[in-house]
């Protein structure tokens, strides 16, 4: 028994004579006919009363009726969600971002990604940006998103490895302690001049903040006191709010550290914004979940140049 079998058996049942459902199937009547037999003598018993009106179902038939529509619909459901699964509407989508791309930029991104695809279960972890390019590389996502202070030697060092996208520039402004709301906006890059200043570890696999800060000091002559290292941007942040450093910090779209008990200015003379990065497997970018939420960056980027 087959499935062509049965809904060629099915087929004739709901038509109620061979010729009919042979006109429906598309086929001459004697094939149908010799499938039918070699049904009946496959399962070893008479599925259908021929009559002069046309054929009606046994007990036995019935009964491979009612089995036989359960089967097809279940088959037609796999075939469904398979066609799905193509299209990039079903399954699973797994991203690691950084955690400041987390507070602000990935939560928009995904509201329009679920309205489209509210069938794809999507997970996120919010690692450092080097771990997140290993479990890129790893398979253990699908999707990294980062923010690097050269994009294009980052392109350069990681093109034949990965597919990046561009999600835009990711601009630098001042954190400082609550009791300092009265600072200037903008504020001059030289205020931090002579303060305690935390930067998160610098890591040669991905420039990203503390270079980019560095270089500004550099290029502006600036001297801070000391600087302290943090893990990372995120753990600096409860040393502004307690008063025990400023910071220079990334806020993307100017809504992810609102959420922070900071004084946020914006720099005069800021230093070179970072830029956003996002990245696939080469190759995966062809994967419809992947595919469509790439996609949505690029619509997110269009929407924010009108």
């Amino acid at each position: 028994m087959d499935l062509r079998q049965l809904r060629y058996f099915a087929a004739v049942v709901e038509a109620g004579s061979l010729t009919a459902a042979a006109g429906r199937l598309h086929m001459s009547q004697p094939p149908l006919s010799v499938a039918i037999a070699k049904l009946e003598a496959d399962v070893g018993v008479p599925l259908l009363v021929r009559t002069p009106r046309g054929v009606e179902p046994t007990s036995a038939g019935r009964f491979l009726l009612d089995a036989s529509t359960r089967v097809l619909g279940d088959i037609d459901g796999i075939t469904s969600a398979l066609r799905r699964f193509g299209s990039g509407v079903t399954g699973s989508l797994r991203i690691a971002a950084v955690p400041v791309l987390m507070w602000h930029r990935i939560p928009m991104l995904l509201r329009a990604y679920a309205a489209d695809t509210p069938d794809v279960e999507v997970r996120l972890v919010d690692p450092p940006p080097w771990t997140a390019i290993d479990m890129l590389q790893q398979r253990s996502v699908d999707v990294a998103a980062v923010m690097v202070a050269d994009p294009k030697r980052f392109a350069q060092r990681h093109r034949h490895v990965l597919d990046i996208v561009d999600w835009g520039p990711v601009p630098l402004v001042a954190a400082l302690p609550p009791e300092e709301h009265l600072a200037p906006d903008p504020l001059p890059l030289t205020a931090f001049d002579g303060r305690v200043v935390v930067l998160p570890g610098r890591t040669a696999a991905v420039p990203s903040l503390p270079e980019a800060v560095d270089a500004a000091f550099r290029r502006h002559h600036i001297s801070p006191s000391s600087i302290r290292t943090a893990d990372t941007i995120q753990t600096s942040i409860p040393l502004v709010e307690a008063g025990i450093a400023s910071a220079i910090l990334p806020d993307p779209d100017g809504a992810s550290l609102t959420r922070f008990n900071l004084t946020l200015r914006r720099l005069d003379r800021p230093p070179t914004p970072l830029r956003a990065l996002v990245l696939a497997r080469a190759g995966s970018a062809s994967e419809p979940a992947v595919a469509r939420l790439l996609a949505g960056i690029e619509t997110m980027r269009s929407v924010d140049r009108m």
